[in-house]
């Protein structure tokens, strides 16, 4: 029985859509993410938020879903992790005493309880579900097909060591960003081994979107419209997944804050709240396919290191030069932890040797080992001291 017949019977999920034309655009993504027949308005519906042409010949692994609020993310995925959960059997994928998991990942674990509840009451509800339960607690259901389903929260530590059957990553656009210890990409590339056991295995994820940045951005960005992509990028507005929300509550929001509401209702990527300096402009700065330049006579190279003891935050290093007004950065290099100091300075110093400079800049942070190291390095400075500017 593949899901969407198991919505239409009325002895599984039927009772949870008792109106089946508020749920028609997410029967089409569902049938697109299984890969299943679709009809032409559910091909119509595809194109319109996937920007592709051509309906799917595979269920996906991977997929992400950019949707305005209230367009009913939540209730699809706790869909999602039950069917995956008691219509598949896993045990030819797992070892004795193993089990496999479906978790689910939000920011911290009261969001993630938003889901939760939504399938334990398809489980318990369901007879025929309600009997597979060997186990429950307050966030997490053994099954008796050896699967557990269980909220988790966004740290690539505590997403180690598990064999996943699916990752239901939950507003993924507001797990912390990359300038923290858990950001959202770390925690994806924590949990993909997991999966690499189960054939089948899915990853999810579901938000309306923010800023232009991190993972959900970069799925949109790299697999939108994209027909050859093994990854489904469908994004929408709030409405046009759930035509109950009140176009009332959308049109005021509108009026309080337009960047705000697009995001929230439109499934818009926003601009305002961009760092600094906004993508668009770092993109026109920038030559696309171009890792790096190697050093050429006639330019004369600066250098700039910002040290790391190695056991927190990276170390890394610059080299630019100018062609008249204009500057240009060269090489980007970075050491991430945990790292041998000792090691990356020796690579550093190899590096900055290639392009003949003999000063290098950085900043007082790391304290005295940064100047002692470079400036004893002999293999790239001679007895030239390292000298540091503050900035």
């Amino acid at each position: 029985m593949n899901i969407l017949e198991a919505i239409d019977d009325a002895n599984l999920f039927a009772s949870w859509f008792r109106d089946p034309g508020t749920w028609t655009a997410w029967r089409a993504f569902l049938a697109a993410l299984f890969a299943l027949p679709m009809s032409d308005a559910d091909l119509e519906l595809f194109t319109r938020h996937t920007g592709r042409a051509t309906a799917p010949a595979a269920p996906f692994n991977e997929a992400y879903l950019v949707c305005g609020r209230r367009a009913g993310k939540s209730a699809i995925l706790a869909l999602v992790a039950v069917y995956l959960a008691t219509f598949k059997d896993y045990s030819p994928y797992l070892a004795p005493g193993e089990r496999g998991t479906i978790a689910i990942i939000a920011a911290d674990r009261k969001q993630a309880r938003v889901i939760f509840r939504y399938l334990a009451s398809l489980l318990r509800d369901i007879p025929m579900l309600a009997q597979l339960i060997e186990r429950e607690t307050a966030e997490s259901f053994d099954l008796a097909n050896r699967v557990t389903i269980e909220v988790s929260t966004a740290s690539y530590r505590t997403a180690r060591g598990y064999t996943f059957i699916a990752i239901l990553a939950d507003e993924l656009a507001f797990w912390r960003s990359d300038d923290s210890a858990n950001p959202d990409t770390e925690v994806l590339a924590a949990v993909r081994p997991g999966m690499g056991t189960i054939p089948s295995a899915m990853l999810l994820c579901a938000s309306s979107p923010y800023a232009r940045r991190g993972a959900l951005w970069e799925a949109y960005r790299r697999y939108h419209g994209d027909d050859k992509a093994k990854v489904l990028v469908w994004r929408a507005p709030t409405r046009a997944m759930n035509p109950t929300m009140s176009q009332r509550t959308i049109d005021e929001a509108m009026e309080r804050d337009p960047a705000a509401a697009a995001a929230e209702y439109l499934a818009e990527f926003r601009t305002d709240v961009e760092s600094y300096i906004s993508l668009d402009a770092v993109r026109a700065c920038v030559n696309l396919g171009v890792r790096e330049r190697g050093p050429q006579r006639q330019w004369r190279y600066v250098a700039f290191v910002d040290p790391s003891g190695g056991s927190a935050d990276s170390m890394t290093l610059a080299i630019a030069h100018k062609e008249g007004n204009t500057a240009i950065l060269d090489v980007v290099r970075e050491a991430t932890v945990p790292f041998s100091p000792e090691a990356v300075v020796e690579e550093f110093a190899d590096t900055v040797r290639k392009y003949r400079i003999t000063r290098v800049s950085g900043d007082r942070y790391a304290g005295e080992w940064p100047r002692a190291e470079l400036g004893g390095n002999r293999r790239c400075f001679g007895s030239i001291p390292f000298p540091h500017t503050t900035q």
